[in-house]
C-alpha cells in the first residue's frame, strides 16, 4: 500500500514539533514509506537538513511549509482578531520553480506580514503560485474553520478562492482524524465539497512527534513554549495522542471510507521533484574599473601592494623576510594562479573592497583572522597585516588547490562601526542582495533538565542539584553524563521521579529552542537573497536568512563574518587619547614587537584589558610562561585550550631548559624549534608531513583534516603512505628519506594525538599581534589605555567597577566627570582618568554630544548659570542638572555641590522666565546693565558649606552606578583583603570556555557594604533576607535564612560594613550567591598598629611617653612593637590596646616619624 505523509512538523516548528529530522526520516523508511514531506509552521528552517537526511535514508524529500494566511492584507495588523488573525494552508513545492516561489512566499510572511506569526495574503499567493500544490490544512485552515462553524457557503467560497489561485489540479481538500469529534463533522462536509466542486481529497496526519509514546515529551515541550506547568488545566495541548508518524496501514484503517484520498498522497509525492545544487559557487559580480578584467585588476592591486609592503623592492633591507624580490614575485604568482584556477578572483576583490572602504573611512580593522593570514595575496591587498613569511604561515592551510572549497576570510572591525561596513556592502550590491544569517539556540543537557523540571513542578533545589551533576564539557549530552557521573546514574536508577525527568529530557534534548541572528554572519548574493533562500526577520528588525551559515556555504553562497571586536575600538580610542593628551601619533605597525619591557609586563600576569589574556587562567599561565617573544604569545594563545593544556608543562620546560628539548629525527628540528619540541600548530603537522615524507602542502592539508576529524580508515591508509611512500602519487615516504620505520610510526602517532587539538597558527599569530598591541599601549600609555577600556564597557557597571579598581591599584587617579573637560566616554588627563559624562544617569549620549559641541564652539562653561542658560535649548532638564551636580561634573564652577543643589531650580526658573519675557518682547533691567552690574543680578550661592565625604560618595553611586572619586571601603582595604577569601567579581558569570572562579558549595568569606535588603517570609512565617553586598569591585547577593537572620538581625542594616562567611551557591549561566552562616561587622575585626624603634635602647628610653599616649586612646586594636636592629617584635599587653583611628595614627606619625608607624587593618 502506498501512502505519503504530506503534513509533517519537525523540530523546526520551534517548541511545537518534537520530531527530530534524522529520526523521523529513518522512521518513515522503517514503516515502508518511500517519500515524506516537511511542512513546518511558517518557516523553512529545516529544509536542507531534511533533504539530506531523507536522501540518506532512501526517502524522497517533499519540500513544503504550513503557511499562515491573513484574512485580508498581510499589512493589516489589527488587535483582538482572535482565531481569525490567520488561517493555515499547506504549500508543497512541485519543482524547483515551486521551491523558488515557496521561498518568496515564506519570506514575504516575515518581511511584510509578521503579526504574531509570519502571515502571507492572497496577493502573495497569486503572485507566486506557479509550481506549488496546496492542501487545505487542518482545522485551522480557512475552509475547515468555516465548516466547523456550520458556515458551509463561506467554506465553499474559500475553497473556490484557492482553486482560482492554484488551479483545480493543484488544490486538495485535507482530511484529518486525530480522534477529535469536530474533525469527523468537518470531514463529512469536506467530502460533500469535494463532490460539488469536483475536487480531490487527500488524507494526512498532523504529525508533531515521531513515535506514539512521544506524546508526553511533546506535551512537556508545549509547556516549555507557553511557560505553563504540566499540571495546569488552562493550557495548550494536543489531545488524544494521535499526532505521531503513523504507518500506511494505520492511515488506511482510519480513512477506509476514502481510499482515493489515501492514494492521492502518493500521486502528489510523485509530482513533487525538487533538487538542490551543492558545492557550486554563486559569487556576486564585482564591477571593476573600465579597461580591466577582474583578473588584471586583482593582479595590479597585488603587485602594487607587494612593492609597497616589502622594503626589498625599494632597495632596503628587510630584517624579517629573507626572500628576494624574485622569490616574493614567484610566491605571489603561485598564489594568484591558484586563486584564478579555483575561480575565486572576484571573492578576493569583494573582500578587498569592503576592507579598503573601512580603512579609508577610519574604521578600525583587525590585522587578520583565521588561515587567511597565511596568504601573501591577503597581505598585499591589506586584507591582513601579518607578514606570512615572518611567522612561517602556510598558504595551503588557507586555500588548498587539492581540495576545492570556498575560501573563508573572516574580518574583525571596530565594534561601534561594524554596521557601517555592512551598510556599505548593502549599498554596493543592493540592499536585497545582502542579509544577515540565522542561528539557533538549542535545548542543551543542563538547560533541558531545568526546563523540564520547571514544567513538572519539581522543587528548584532538586532540579538544580541534578543539573549540577552534568559535567560542563562543551559537547555534553545526558547520555554521556549518565556514563561519566556515577552519582547521577545511581540517582537515575533508584528514583522514579528523577528517571522520568531525565527520560523526558533526553527526548527533547538537542531540539532548537529559538531562532536568533548570528553575531557576525552576512551573506552577499548576485541576485536578491530570497531567490536563493527563504528569509526571516530578527527581533531587531534585521532581515536574516532562514538557513544557517554552514547550509549557505553548502549551497555555494558567499558568506562573510563581519565581527565586531571591542579591543579594536579600545586600540583606536587609546591612540586618539594619546594624541590629545600627549601630542604623540603612534603607528602600531612600526612599534617594536620584541620590546623586553612589554614582554616582561605580560609575564607579571597584570593583564586586565589585554586582549586574550584577561581570564584568571590566562593570567596565571602568563606568569608561568613569562613570554620572551611574540612567538611565545602565539604559542600561549594556541595552548591555553582544553586538550592542548596538557602540553603546557612540556612547552614551559623546553622554554626554560633547552637541554630538555629532544627531536625524534633531525628533520623535525627546524619545524619544532620555535615551540621547544612540541607540536602546537596545524601548520607544523603539514610541514612535518611535507618535509619528512615528501607530501605536497595541499596533500598535507588533506591529511591534517583527516586527523582532526578522526577518520580512522583514512588515517590508516595515510600512515602507510607517510611511512613507506606511494609511487603512484610521487610520495617517497619517511623510510626513503632516512627515517626509521619505528621512529616514523612514533611521529605519526604523536601527530595523530595532537592534530585534533592543534591550532591554526595564522589565526593565533593575528590575534597575538592584537594582544601585543594592547599590552604595549597599556604598559607605555596606561592612563590612555585604561580610559579607552572603561569607555568600551560604559554599559556594563560590573566591568567598570572592576577596571576602576584595577586603575586605583596601579596608582591611576579616577577623576569625577567634568562638564568642561570630559567627553561622552572616559578620557585621559595627564596620568589620571576623567569619568565619562554619558555614565551619568538620565542624560542620553545625544544630549552629552550637544553639550560638548556647544562647549567646543563657544568656550567653556563659566558657572552654573552660564551652563543652564546655554544648554536650556539642548534638552537638559532639571533631573539632568541635579545628576550633574551629584556626580561632581560642575565642581570646576567654584561652588560646592551643596550650594548648587540649593539654587539650581531657582536658576532654571529664572532662565525660563527670561526666555518667556524675550519671546513676549519684554525688556528687563538686566538688558541695560553692563557686565559688572550683571554680576549683582546673578543668583548668589548660599553659605551652606559642602556635603561630607560619605554623602558625596553616595550621590556618585546614585547617579553614576559606582563610587567615582573614592570608595567608602578604601580606608579599610587592607583589612578587607586580609579577611576575605573571594572578591565579588569571583561570583560573576564566567566567560565562555572559563570555569567559575568559585566552586559550588565551597566555603567562602566576602566583605563589603550592605547596599540593599529584601526581606521575605517563608511558608512557616519565618523572616529571611536577600542582601546586596558591595565591595571595591562589584556586588554579590547574600542569602540569609531565618536562623541566621534572627542571630544577626542587628548587622543586617543598609550601610553596614560586614564580613559574611558562608557557602557558595553557583549555577550555570547565572551570577553566584553566598548563603550566609556567620556575619561580622568590620569594626569587630581588629587591626594591628605597628610602631618601630631603631633598637631596644631607643624603645626603653621612649617607653613612658609611648605608654602615656596609648593610655589616652583605649580601644580593641593590637599594638605591635618592632625593634629594627634586633629584628624582634612584641605584642603590647591587652591594657594598652587602642582605637586606631586615622587621626590617632597621624598623631603617632608626628611623634615617631611617618616611616615608623604603620596600621595593618
Amino acid at each position: 500500500m502506498s501512502f505519503t505523509h504530506l503534513h509533517v512538523h519537525t523540530e523546526y516548528s520551534l517548541l511545537d514539533g518534537s520530531s527530530k529530522i534524522k529520526e523521523i526520516t529513518k522512521r518513515a523508511k522503517e514503516l515502508g514509506m518511500d517519500s515524506l514531506a516537511i511542512t513546518d509552521h511558517g518557516v523553512m528552517y529545516g529544509v536542507i537538513d531534511f533533504y539530506r537526511a531523507a536522501l540518506a535514508n532512501d526517502i524522497k524529500p517533499i519540500i513544503g511549509c504550513e503557511v499562515y494566511v491573513a484574512p485580508g492584507s498581510r499589512f493589516d495588523k489589527e488587535a483582538n482578531a482572535g482565531d481569525d488573525r490567520y488561517y493555515h494552508l499547506i504549500l508543497l513545492a512541485e519543482n524547483n520553480k515551486g521551491y523558488a516561489n515557496l521561498c518568496k512566499i515564506v519570506s514575504k510572511g516575515f518581511v511584510d506580514g509578521f503579526y504574531y506569526k509570519p502571515r502571507v495574503d492572497y496577493e502573495v499567493l497569486e503572485q507566486f503560485h506557479e509550481g506549488i500544490i496546496a492542501l487545505s490544512a487542518c482545522l485551522a485552515g480557512e475552509v475547515q474553520r468555516y465548516l466547523a462553524r456550520g458556515d458551509y457557503e463561506a467554506g465553499r467560497e474559500a475553497a473556490i478562492r484557492h482553486i482560482n489561485i492554484f488551479g483545480k489540479e493543484n488544490y486538495f481538500l485535507e482530511l484529518q482524524d486525530h480522534g477529535i469529534p469536530e474533525q469527523k463533522t468537518v470531514n463529512q462536509q469536506l467530502l460533500r465539497l469535494s463532490r460539488e466542486l469536483e475536487l480531490d481529497c487527500v488524507c494526512t496526519n498532523d504529525v508533531h512527534y515521531t513515535y506514539a509514546d512521544d506524546v508526553e515529551a511533546h506535551d512537556i515541550l508545549l509547556c516549555i513554549q507557553t511557560g505553563k506547568k504540566k499540571a495546569d488545566e488552562d493550557r495548550m495541548r494536543y489531545e488524544g495522542g494521535q499526532f505521531y508518524l503513523k504507518s500506511p496501514q494505520e492511515m488506511a484503517e482510519l480513512f477506509k471510507y476514502a481510499p482515493e484520498a489515501l492514494s492521492n498522497t502518493e500521486k502528489i509525492a510523485k509530482r513533487c521533484n525538487v533538487t538542490f545544487e551543492f558545492g557550486v559557487t554563486k559569487l556576486p559580480n564585482y564591477a571593476v574599473p573600465d579597461g580591466y578584467t577582474p583578473w588584471t585588476y586583482l593582479k595590479e592591486l597585488c603587485v602594487n601592494g607587494l612593492h609597497n609592503r616589502y622594503p626589498v623592492f625599494r632597495g632596503e633591507k628587510d630584517e624579517y623576510c629573507k626572500l628576494s624580490a624574485g622569490e616574493l614575485e614567484e610566491r605571489l604568482d603561485y598564489e594568484l594562479n591558484t586563486i584564478k584556477n579555483m575561480g575565486y578572483i572576484e571573492y578576493f576583490l569583494i573582500v578587498w573592497d569592503f576592507i579598503h572602504y573601512a580603512k579609508s573611512n577610519g574604521i578600525a580593522v583587525g590585522p587578520g583572522r583565521g588561515s587567511a593570514a597565511g596568504s601573501l595575496v591577503s597581505y598585499c591587498l591589506e586584507i591582513t597585516d601579518i607578514e606570512p613569511m615572518r611567522y612561517n604561515l602556510i598558504f595551503e592551510r588557507f586555500l588548498n588547490p587539492e581540495r576545492v572549497s570556498m575560501p573563508d576570510i573572516d574580518v574583525d572591525f571596530c565594534i561601534e562601526r561594524r554596521q557601517e561596513v555592512i551598510d556599505y556592502v548593502g549599498r554596493k550590491y543592493g540592499k536585497d542582495h545582502v542579509a544577515q544569517i540565522v542561528t539557533f539556540g538549542t535545548l542543551k543537557a543542563k538547560g533541558v533538565i531545568r526546563d523540564v523540571a520547571r514544567v513538572l513542578d519539581m522543587p528548584y533545589a532538586q532540579a538544580d542539584s541534578i543539573a549540577k551533576m552534568i559535567p560542563n564539557d562543551l559537547h555534553m549530552t545526558l547520555d554521556i553524563a549518565l556514563r561519566q557521573n556515577r552519582e547521577l546514574k545511581d540517582l537515575y536508577d533508584s528514583d522514579e521521579e528523577v528517571k522520568y525527568l531525565i527520560d523526558m529530557s533526553r527526548r527533547l534534548e538537542g531540539l532548537p529552542r529559538h531562532a536568533s541572528m548570528h553575531a557576525a554572519g552576512v551573506v552577499i548574493c548576485g541576485k536578491p537573497v530570497d531567490e536563493y533562500v527563504p528569509l526571516s526577520k530578527a527581533s531587531d528588525g534585521s532581515i536574516t536568512t532562514q538557513y544557517i551559515m554552514t547550509t549557505l556555504e553548502e549551497l555555494g553562497l558567499l558568506k562573510m563574518d563581519f565581527l565586531g571586536l571591542r579591543n579594536l575600538t579600545v586600540i583606536q580610542n587609546t591612540l586618539r587619547f594619546i594624541q590629545k593628551n600627549r601630542g604623540k601619533d603612534i603607528d602600531l605597525n612600526k612599534i617594536d614587537y620584541s620590546d623586553s619591557k612589554v614582554l616582561e609586563y605580560i609575564g607579571t600576569g597584570n593583564t586586565e584589558g589585554i586582549f586574550q589574556l584577561e581570564s584568571a587562567g590566562m593570567k596565571s599561565f602568563m606568569k608561568e610562561l613569562k613570554p620572551q617573544s611574540l612567538e611565545d604569545i602565539i604559542a600561549g594563545i594556541s595552548l591555553y585550550r582544553p586538550g592542548p593544556m596538557d602540553f603546557i608543562p612540556k612547552y614551559v620546560e623546553g622554554k626554560n631548559n633547552a637541554d630538555s628539548v629532544t627531536y625524534d629525527c633531525p628533520q623535525l628540528e627546524h619545524i619544532l624549534e620555535p615551540t621547544y619540541g612540541c607540536i602546537v600548530y596545524q601548520e607544523q603537522v603539514m610541514q612535518i608531513v611535507r618535509d619528512l615524507a615528501g607530501f605536497t602542502l595541499g596533500r598535507s592539508d588533506l591529511l591534517r583534516r583527516a586527523m582532526s576529524k578522526k577518520k580512522a580508515d583514512v588515517m590508516a591508509k595515510e600512515r602507510r603512505i607517510f611511512v613507506y611512500g606511494d609511487e603512484s602519487e610521487g610520495i617517497k615516504g619517511c623510510i626513503h628519506n632516512g627515517i626509521g620505520e619505528q621512529v616514523a610510526n612514533k611521529i605519526y602517532d604523536e601527530m595523530t594525538d595532537f592534530a585534533q587539538y592543534a591550532f591554526n597558527k595564522s589565526h593565533a599569530a593575528a590575534y597575538a599581534v592584537v594582544t601585543y598591541q594592547t599590552a604595549y599601549l597599556k604598559y607605555y600609555y596606561t592612563a590612555e589605555f585604561m580610559a579607552a577600556m572603561l569607555s568600551s564597557v560604559m554599559d556594563m557597571t560590573s566591568k567598570i567597577a572592576e577596571y576602576v579598581y584595577s586603575c586605583r591599584s596601579m596608582g591611576i587617579k579616577i577623576l569625577p566627570p567634568d562638564i568642561n573637560e570630559g567627553e561622552s566616554g572616559f578620557s585621559a588627563k595627564g596620568d589620571s582618568i576623567r569619568y565619562g559624562l554619558t555614565a551619568i544617569k538620565n542624560v542620553g549620549k545625544a544630549i552629552i554630544d550637544n553639550i560638548v559641541s556647544e562647549r567646543e564652539s563657544h568656550g567653556q562653561y563659566k558657572d552654573l548659570e552660564d551652563f543652564i542658560t546655554r544648554t536650556a535649548s539642548l534638552g537638559v532638564n532639571k533631573r539632568a542638572i541635579e545628576n550633574f551636580i551629584k556626580a561632581g561634573a560642575f565642581d570646576s564652577f567654584g561652588a560646592t555641590r551643596k550650594q548648587m543643589m540649593m539654587v539650581y531650580i531657582q536658576i532654571i526658573d529664572s532662565v525660563n522666565q527670561e526666555k518667556k519675557d524675550a519671546m513676549a518682547g519684554q525688556i528687563s533691567l538686566f538688558d541695560f546693565a553692563d557686565e559688572e552690574d550683571k554680576q549683582t543680578y546673578k543668583v548668589q550661592m548660599p553659605d551652606v558649606g559642602e556635603y561630607d565625604s560619605d554623602q558625596k560618595l553616595e550621590f556618585e553611586k546614585e547617579v553614576i552606578g559606582i563610587y567615582a572619586s573614592g570608595h567608602p571601603l578604601q580606608d579599610m582595604e587592607e583589612k578587607w583583603r586580609r579577611v576575605i577569601t573571594n572578591m565579588t567579581i569571583d561570583f560573576g558569570i564566567p566567560e565562555e570556555g572559563e570555569v567559575p572562579k568559585v566552586r559550588d558549595k565551597s566555603q567562602v568569606k566576602v566583605g563589603g557594604i550592605v547596599t540593599a535588603i529584601t526581606r521575605k517570609f517563608t511558608r512557616k512565617g519565618d523572616q529571611m533576607a536577600f542582601l546586596t553586598l558591595e565591595d571595591l569591585v562589584g556586588t554579590v547577593e547574600v542569602v540569609v535564612f531565618p536562623r541566621q537572620f534572627n542571630r544577626y538581625r542587628e548587622q543586617i542594616v543598609e550601610g553596614k560594613k560586614i564580613f559574611v562567611k558562608g557557602e557558595a551557591n553557583v549555577e550555570e549561566n547565572a551570577a553566584g550567591k553566598v548563603v550566609a552562616n556567620e556575619i561580622t561587622e568590620f569594626s569587630q575585626v581588629f587591626s594591628e598598629l605597628w610602631i618601630a624603634f631603631p633598637d631596644k635602647d631607643a624603645y626603653i628610653a621612649g617607653e613612658p611617653q609611648l605608654l602615656q599616649i596609648l593610655s589616652e586612646n583605649k580601644g580593641n586594636d593590637k599594638v605591635m612593637i618592632a625593634l629594627a636592629k634586633e629584628r624582634q617584635s612584641k605584642v603590647m599587653p591587652v591594657q594598652y590596646r587602642v582605637d586606631a583611628t586615622q587621626a590617632f595614627v597621624e598623631r603617632l606619625k608626628e611623634v615617631y616619624g611617618k616611616d615608623y608607624v604603620k596600621l595593618r587593618q
